[in-house]
């Protein structure tokens, strides 16, 4: 399917994305699994590669590349070769951090941890999630007070990406709070070798590369010159970038949904049953036409979305819609694959076993599904 969205500049960015990722991730990705984390000298090899700080100002060591289709371009790529754990290790800072210090950072803030980021010295995470508040940000209980010329935060996060890694760890917490639950929040940042941090990695399903967090925060002080933006503006400057984040879920999805279909294919052109190919027949090659059909339809919808990005227009209705319907249809299509390989498809080592692994989460993060509809049935009353 031709795919009208990116230009030439945008080709040559994904030439360039596609040779790194071929000779610095697919060497090493099974390494990282099974250590379930990528290396930290992984990510100044993408500093130097220019492919951290994407739409960071070149004077603080970023791209200046300010149109989302960038992003992705290497999410795609990396998808490409089943590489979703180090799309979420890079997009953590492309896609979700790096807005929120571009956004909202000081000079001094910016000077002080753009550079360090940009060149992969520095790992950031964000840090929103808790046990007892999901999508319902509000009933966030994590709490700073002031003290002199810090706040001292306690509390807890969880599902936190990039997690064990992060120098830099953007925290969404309540401020000089009150008893009443619905006080506005902030964030703060919480540097590496913070007195009373404490991490605990989480054993998920799939994803095995990417370091899943859950952060204690245990009396930890934090200079009030880590503020980011104003106290009780949390939630604004959060609200400001989620059309994006939801937006690159959508993205992993759809390129997702094309890496497994490709091997799929490559699978019933080979693999005989009954004297014939399976993809010889009919019940197959009327499956995998209604795959195909599927996963050009949801390019499409992720495709016009990021148009929209590019330009300004996308919605947080919109991103949403993308968000869920095409998380949604890749655990069918990622489903519908499987059941080509017959028994083979249970087997950890086959790719399509592994994709539906690595894809199960993406219904979850970033908004649940449920929660997608909830904010799409409120703009239509």
């Amino acid at each position: 399917m031709k795919r009208d969205v990116f230009g030439p500049e945008h080709e040559r960015f994904r030439r360039g994305v596609a040779g790194f990722v071929s000779d610095r991730v697919v060497p090493c990705l099974q390494q990282w699994e099974e250590n379930r984390i990528v290396d930290r000298s992984f990510y100044q090899r993408a500093g130097v590669a220019g492919l951290l700080g994407l739409g960071i100002d070149e004077r603080y060591g970023g791209r200046n590349l300010r149109d989302f289709r960038y992003n992705a371009i290497l999410t795609e790529e990396l998808c490409q070769v089943g590489a979703v754990s180090v799309v979420i290790n890079l997009a953590g800072f492309n896609d979700l951090v790096a807005p929120y210090l571009d956004a909202i950072c000081t000079e001094e803030q910016k000077e002080r941890w753009l550079p360090g980021l940009c060149r992969g010295e520095l790992i950031s995470a964000i840090a929103m999630t808790e046990r007892a508040a999901g999508s319902d940000l509000r009933g966030i209980r994590t709490a700073a007070v002031t003290d002199g010329d810090s706040y001292v935060l306690n509390g807890s996060k969880i599902f936190i990406g990039n997690g064990m890694n992060a120098d830099i760890i953007i925290v969404v917490a309540k401020i000089d709070a009150s008893d009443n639950r619905r006080d506005p929040l902030s964030l703060i940042v919480v540097e590496q070798g913070a007195v009373g941090l404490e991490r605990e990695q989480l054993d998920k399903i799939g994803l095995q590369a990417q370091d899943t967090a859950e952060l204690f925060f245990n009396d930890v002080r934090v200079p009030k010159a880590n503020l980011l933006g104003k106290v009780g503006l949390g939630l604004t400057y959060l609200k400001q970038n989620l059309p994006q984040e939801r937006l690159s879920v959508a993205v992993m999805a759809a390129a997702g949904m094309q890496r497994t279909l490709r091997h799929t294919l490559d699978y019933v052109r080979q693999r005989e049953a009954f004297g014939r190919t399976l993809l010889d027949l009919q019940a197959t090659r009327f499956t995998l036409a209604e795959l195909a059909t599927e996963v050009d339809v949801a390019q499409a919808f992720v495709d016009k979305a990021l148009g929209e990005a590019a330009s300004g227009a996308l919605t947080p209705v919109d991103a949403a819609k993308v968000k869920w319907w095409v998380t949604e249809l890749q655990q069918q299509v990622l489903n519908r694959c499987l059941q080509l390989y017959g028994g083979y498809g249970v087997l950890r080592e086959n790719l399509a076993a592994q994709d539906l692994l690595d894809a199960r989460q993406a219904t979850l993060y970033a908004g649940t599904t449920e929660i997608m509809k909830e904010i799409i049935g409120r703009s239509l009353q």
